[in-house]
């Protein structure tokens, strides 16, 4: 099974690595986002750093998102509980033997892989009982797609054959072993039969005959050789169930994985709507295009910190893709730039704007060079360090990026800054 919430066919897999992570997020003010978002929670922050750091560039997919999030705000409460699944999974697995603790004997991997898998069958039945009852208030394609996966994978017969397999997994009536004698009466070949229930009239009419023994209590090397030849016979059958178990898992660490940012995201839009912000879902366009129109666009982090009065501003352009800004000192022209990339990291993301009306075309990656204070290490010069920036940066920069950059190049005079630049 697949969650499909991030993207239309693939997983999400947030990036671990991101170019120029630190600058970027100290530049746009993302900090002050990102904990809005997070609540504190480093898991909601780490994964809306990872998909606010990577924007998409298919207006699609940006409009995929955007359906999800819209669904989510709409339907806050089943979205929360849906991420809350596997949190609850992972309190079970703290009060329950899942891992296995010693030796890793087939016999303890099973009994910890049957452990898991009854609080997994708990959680997949809360699934489809959350997919039956709330599917209908949903409207995008991601949650539409979901919902209906749910409902066919996790049926009542299927569900009714976890069920039972887990229960014969107990073993009530003992393990059934088949093997062969080599030369020496040595065992071979084990192999873990299944039982067949006999009727009450075969229980008491055919008893069949069999060679049986007990060993005594004392008979320590006796129970060591049956242990080892149980071991073998459940060799086979415990890695299938701690695999079944494992990919369980997988999808509800996936499913958390993938609702944490749309969480986040819905966290971020009641804080800025109880501010009394209004915020609208901006229309990405294609690339090609080079246009960008917004009205009212303000910059996040600074109405967050601020809790109002914050001014916005506005702006409407076609085919251009260089633009200047210029000021008095203290006018307003940082934050304005961090309007704008905190704008189109949030638009590529699948994410609302703080404006009333945004529309651009899309960039690829995203990226930042602001002024910094001195060097406190007094490695090198102010100069050298921003020189040192832009070239890491222009190294890596394709045809479509955006770069924003901040008092460049002022740490020198008018005439050398012009001819670095040029």
């Amino acid at each position: 099974m697949k969650v499909l919430l991030m993207h239309p066919a693939q997983d999400f897999e947030p990036e671990k690595s991101i170019p120029f992570e630190r600058d970027i997020v100290r530049d746009l003010g993302l900090d002050v986002v990102l904990e809005a978002m997070s609540r504190g929670d480093e898991f909601l922050k780490d994964v809306a750093k990872a998909v606010l750091l990577n924007p998409l560039e298919d207006p699609d997919e940006i409009l995929y998102r955007q359906e999800i999030l819209k669904d989510a705000i709409k339907n806050e409460d089943v979205v929360f509980e849906l991420f809350s699944i596997y949190e609850e999974l992972e309190r079970s697995k703290r009060k329950r033997w899942w891992g296995v603790f010693g030796w890793k004997t087939p016999s303890n991997v099973l009994s910890g892989a049957r452990n898991a898998m009854e609080v997994l069958l708990q959680a997949m039945e809360r699934l489809k009982s959350m997919a039956e009852e709330h599917s209908d208030k949903f409207e995008s394609r991601g949650f539409a797609r979901f919902f209906s996966m749910v409902r066919e994978e996790l049926n009542e017969e299927y569900l009714k054959r976890v069920r039972e397999q887990v229960e014969r997994l107990r073993f009530p009536r003992g393990i059934l072993i088949r093997m062969r004698l080599r030369e020496g009466c040595e065992p071979a070949g084990f192999l873990l039969v299944k039982q067949k229930e006999k009727s009450i009239v075969q229980k008491i009419f055919k008893r069949q005959k069999v060679y049986s023994f007990r060993l005594s209590p004392r008979d320590d090397a006796g129970a060591e050789v049956l242990d080892e030849m149980r071991n073998r016979a459940l060799e086979r059958v415990a890695r299938a169930v701690a695999c079944a178990a494992d990919h369980v898992e997988g999808f509800f660490k996936k499913l958390r994985t993938e609702l944490a940012f749309y969480v986040a995201s819905v966290n971020l839009y009641k804080m800025l709507k109880e501010a009394g912000f209004s915020v609208c879902f901006p229309e990405p366009l294609p690339s090609r295009s080079s246009s960008i129109s917004f009205k009212n666009l303000k910059s996040v982090s600074l109405a967050l910190l601020k809790n109002g009065g914050v001014v916005g501003n506005d702006l409407e352009s076609q085919g251009k893709s260089l633009f200047v800004i210029t000021g008095a000192n203290r006018g307003g022209k940082t934050t304005f730039l961090r309007s704008i990339g905190q704008a189109f990291l949030m638009m590529q993301s699948g994410m609302f704007v703080l404006a009333d009306k945004f529309s651009a075309s899309v960039s690829g990656r995203i990226f930042t060079h602001f002024r910094k204070e001195e060097d406190k290490k007094l490695e090198r010069g102010k100069l050298e360090e921003e020189l040192s920036r832009m070239s890491e940066i222009v190294r890596v920069m394709n045809p479509g990026d955006l770069l924003l950059m901040n008092e460049s190049l002022s740490s020198t005079n008018e005439r050398e800054g012009s001819e670095i630049a040029a």
